[in-house]
């Protein structure tokens, strides 16, 4: 199976836990119909690299780059925030765009600033909010709330967070019928003094992940919201990392509409792991 050119060069990342194998693919490596079980081939761990996600950076006309981003299971996801601050600082790292970038998702133009080992970046405008929605999961009412940041969340205020089945629950939110077709990502959120804890089940990894920036993102808004947190939100991660969530409110709500949510960004530390070369074995 000629999949691919190798040996691929690449680089391993982590931003607060959320792992991505980012490979510069200006000039194409690999075929364009065989990008998902690629990725799902290489994201696989203990078989291969490992990862939560692959990222081919590729050239673009109207920004720094462009990107594919695919989750684990090779399934291809619009936007992902941790996903992006990686994307950045590699894209500096290899003087593909300079500090302060814009690169292009499936979600929007996404806007950059890499500072060191700390990553800036401002998300596309959330959007499809609903607050105080009803489902019945476990033959019982649960409460939860939506957005939109990106990719779609569910948000729901958890008593105990350590004890929240993450994977159970989240996996019966994902799939439930409110949100199909596309399904959902579902973080749950406990306070925590001035910060708030978010734990994440994600859509494409099938699984709790250590950090999600879109997550982290939709929880600290419908915070704010919910007139719980004011911006800027602290997120403590499942991998007990920050991440700092920064977003404008208008001052005054409109009749009967959600407040429209502005300026969000996204900040935290994007960490070069490791680089080498992916051999075909890979794949195996």
């Amino acid at each position: 199976m000629n999949t691919a050119h190798f040996p691929i060069p690449f680089v391993k990342m982590s931003g607060t836990g959320n792992d991505f194998i980012l490979v510069d693919h200006r000039q194409p490596l690999i075929e364009p119909d065989s990008m998902s079980k690629f990725a799902a081939a290489v994201c696989r761990r203990k078989f291969s690299v490992g990862a939560d996600g692959l990222i081919l950076i590729e050239n673009s006309e109207q920004a720094d780059f462009r990107w594919r981003f695919f989750n684990a299971d090779g399934s291809v996801a619009e936007m992902c925030g941790n996903g992006a601050r990686c994307a950045a600082r590699f894209a500096f790292m290899q003087g593909i765009a300079p500090a302060k970038m814009r690169f292009e998702t499936l979600a929007g133009l996404i806007e950059a600033e890499v500072s060191g080992k700390e990553v800036a970046v401002k998300m596309t405008e959330p959007r499809d909010l609903r607050l105080h929605q009803t489902i019945t999961v476990n033959n019982a009412p649960l409460t939860l709330h939506s957005l939109n940041t990106g990719v779609p969340h569910a948000v729901v205020f958890v008593d105990n967070i350590e004890e929240t089945d993450v994977r159970g629950l989240g996996r019966m939110i994902r799939y439930h019928e409110a949100f199909q077709p596309a399904g959902t990502n579902v973080n749950f959120v406990q306070k925590r003094g001035d910060a708030f804890k978010v734990r994440t089940y994600e859509r494409g990894v099938e699984d709790e992940t250590l950090a999600c920036g879109t997550g982290s993102a939709a929880s600290a808004i419908i915070a704010a919201l919910l007139g719980q947190a004011a911006s800027p939100v602290e997120i403590i991660t499942s991998g007990n990392d920050r991440l700092t969530i920064l977003f404008s409110l208008p001052e005054h709500k409109t009749g009967g509409t959600a407040p429209i949510v502005y300026n969000v960004f996204l900040k935290g530390p994007a960490h070069a792991v490791y680089q080498g070369e992916l051999t075909a074995e890979a794949l195996l």
